[in-house]
């Protein structure tokens, strides 16, 4: 299926974007093929607030956040996962607000997860570990921990009660599908992680990247909707004798930003994991980027 994203136009570096009366963003200028106009910051409540994902290592954006907050008081920092556009900016705004940090775990959590990760960010360990349903309270505000490991093993979303809000991280973007890779991301977690926020009631969402999702039931039902269809195009690949995964992103990607190439790999591997678990695909014996690939008998 063909997927069809918001697109906001209205994007302001290193100013602050009043959303609600409640919801605030200041966008972080790290642009690229994978963070659309840069990673949106949000701040929760007024005089004593939250703040969700303060961003990459960037003193400017950094700088932003705290001249936007001045005469606030940063109550709780809340992180949605561990990707150096997400949660570095904690190492220099935390000192300057003394705020906890509250976030499911360390990168990888458990799993045997390479140091060498690109993107991730290993450094970052929260102060207050959050799990699935956890409450977490501030002045005027109440938010939910929702856990949708996929993207990385420690995604959370953060539900905001007040406003029936999710911020719903990279597990569910505005402007593109999530690239899900291994080794830390898991497709077959992906996939049920938007099922279960397919069972959730929140009116709207606010993702890190892209512009707000005001029909959340519908747009995630199309996103699952697209996953099970890239499964298709690889079974149909393989049909044809198309084992490699070059050959299959070559097929299914056409036109494709050539920036996005190896995230497009990286995401037909997880495909082909998951169809390997489900008994649907077998390898050559391995599941690297060049194993080849089969429709099992």
């Amino acid at each position: 299926m063909t997927l069809t994203f918001n697109r906001e136009l209205n994007f302001t570096y290193g100013r602050v974007s009043v959303l609600t009366p409640m919801i605030r963003r200041v966008v972080a200028q790290n642009p690229s093929a994978f963070t659309f106009k840069g990673t949106g910051t949000y701040i929760i409540g007024r005089g004593e607030v939250a703040v969700i994902d303060p961003g990459p290592l960037d003193e400017d954006h950094v700088a932003a956040l705290l001249h936007t907050l001045k005469g606030e008081t940063v109550t709780h920092i809340l992180i949605t996962h561990t990707h150096r556009d997400h949660s570095p900016a904690v190492r220099l705004f935390q000192p300057e607000t003394d705020a906890p940090t509250y976030g499911y775990g360390p990168h990888g959590g458990d799993r045997d997860v390479p140091k060498v990760e690109e993107g991730a960010d290993f450094d970052f360990r929260p102060d207050i570990t959050v799990k699935d349903g956890d409450v977490i309270e501030g002045k005027d505000w109440t938010i939910e921990a929702v856990h949708t490991p996929g993207h990385t093993s420690n995604h959370l979303c953060f539900s905001f009660r007040e406003e029936s809000t999710l911020f719903s991280g990279d597990q569910v973007m505005g402007w593109s599908t999530t690239v899900v890779s291994q080794p830390d991301g898991d497709m077959a977690d992906y996939m049920a992680s938007l099922e279960k926020l397919v069972q959730r009631d929140e009116k709207v969402y606010w993702p890190t990247h892209g512009a707000c999702i005001e029909n959340p039931k519908e747009y995630v039902t199309n996103l699952l909707a697209h996953r099970h269809g890239r499964e298709d195009q690889i079974a149909a690949c393989l049909a044809d004798g198309k084992g490699t995964i070059e050959s299959m992103v070559d097929t299914m990607y056409v036109g494709l930003d050539p920036r996005l190439y190896n995230g497009a790999k990286r995401s037909v591997q997880s495909h082909l994991i998951h169809m390997i678990e489900t008994g649907r695909v077998v390898s050559n014996g391995s599941t690297d980027l060049d194993a080849v690939y089969s429709l099992a008998k």
